[in-house]
């Protein structure tokens, strides 16, 4: 049995741990609620694109924008987003999985430090590796995403996908591959952005005038559409990642919680075995001194 100064030194530690841990959850459940409100806040943005476009779609027959064009996929385009840190759970470790499952040729953009160094350890074709602060600034994932989109226009990638975190709630994140590039028809994005929206639409059938065309205006609008999608992404995936450390230091708070106790009954229990064991030793040495 471990002497009483091992378990109280044990104890000791596991409270410093819990402690840390403790405060560990709150910082994750404070940035979990700030990245849930960001995305909650981008949701008027998609409706109003939604709009937009739904207007566009029935009144553009066809179009080249190389964004809508199919065309044989050789190599596809993948961005891997991940946490800068450890501390949640199977998070990262889940995404890494979806990785190892693709076998065809393929080149990836990380954001993450935790997705850098796995593809770098596997050897993959990793073409680079940006950081995005907590706060997801725009600015940042816009540079992340007009990057690949150069790729993809030049013929580097056939494909844009992201492999990130869905966020369903706070218990709950899937690991998720959403393809962005190329979009199959205006009449698909649309139905993808009034779905994310969450609200009620009704099909604009009024006649409209678009100045210089149609067209024009929905090649414009593209882009926002690739950098705003990208975007909400990219917040999806910071929540989830709160959300995953905040469930994993309080599972590490409870845990330490319940070896304490355990701790503390052993602690006691070898306490009372030595009063016992100190009294039948002064009892045997009245008894023989008799």
């Amino acid at each position: 049995m471990a002497s009483l100064r091992d378990i109280r030194r044990r104890i000791k530690s596991v409270k410093n741990t819990r402690q840390i841990t403790k405060a560990m959850e709150l910082v994750a459940a404070s940035k979990m609620k700030k990245a849930q409100q960001a995305a909650l806040a981008g949701r008027a943005y998609a409706q109003l694109m939604a709009d937009m476009l739904a207007a566009l779609a029935g009144r553009v027959m066809d179009t080249e924008h190389p964004f809508l064009v199919k065309r044989e996929v050789k190599t596809r385009g993948i961005l891997l987003v991940t946490s800068d840190k450890g501390l949640c759970g199977p998070l990262n470790g889940n995404l890494f999985k979806l990785v190892t499952e693709i076998k065809s040729p393929a080149k990836y953009v990380a954001i993450g430090r935790k997705g850098a160094q796995f593809l770098a350890r596997t050897r993959r074709d990793v073409v680079a590796d940006f950081s995005v602060t907590d706060r997801v600034p725009f600015g940042e994932v816009k540079t992340v995403i007009e990057f690949m989109v150069k790729l993809y226009i030049e013929g580097t990638i056939d494909t844009i996908e992201v492999i990130y975190s869905h966020y369903k709630n706070t218990l709950v994140q899937e690991p998720t591959v959403r393809p962005l590039l190329p979009l199959t028809s205006v009449k698909d994005f649309v139905t993808h952005l009034r779905a994310e929206s969450g609200g009620s639409h009704q099909v604009d059938d009024r006649d409209m005038l678009f100045e210089p065309d149609a067209a024009t205006v929905l090649d414009a609008l593209l882009p926002f559409y690739v950098n705003r999608c990208a975007y909400q992404l990219i917040l999806n995936a910071k929540a989830s990642e709160h959300s995953a450390r905040m469930v994993a230091m309080k599972t590490a708070k409870d845990n330490a919680t319940k070896l304490i106790g355990e701790l503390s009954l052993e602690y006691n229990k070898a306490r009372q075995a030595g009063i016992t064991q100190e009294i039948l030793e002064i009892s045997a040495a009245s008894y023989s001194s008799q």
